[in-house]
């Protein structure tokens, strides 16, 4: 197992801001999506951070596991996790007109240094 780096960028649309930044400072600890948290870390990913200036978000994450594939899978096919994906994903419009889909886009990933 080696660790993975991966850095993501998406845009929000402007009227979702509020919205979306409600659902991860504050919804997302709730009750109703623990399950989130938990399967986020149960797909190997840790140190999982989502910042965002005015409607730009940049999402940060590290993947521990053996097969992404399969995690990710696992992560698109968990009920709960569609549920909170039909909550986030319309918050999301293109990040520029080469973007394939109204969402996260990943980065490329040019340095990196272990502290």
């Amino acid at each position: 197992m080696s660790k993975q780096f991966f850095g993501q960028i998406g845009r929000i649309k402007p009227e979702c801001i509020e919205t979306y930044c409600r659902l991860h400072e504050v919804d997302i600890y709730t009750e109703q999506w623990a399950g989130i948290r938990q399967l986020i870390f149960d797909c190997n990913i840790r140190n999982y951070n989502i910042f965002i200036e005015g409607d730009v978000v940049f999402g940060y994450y590290e993947y521990v596991g053996d097969d992404y594939e399969a995690d990710m899978k696992k992560m698109a096919d968990d009920p709960l996790n569609k549920e909170w994906w039909a909550c986030t994903r319309p918050c999301f419009t293109k990040y520029n007109a080469d973007s394939k889909e109204a969402f996260y886009s990943d980065m490329r990933q040019i340095f990196h240094l272990d502290g």
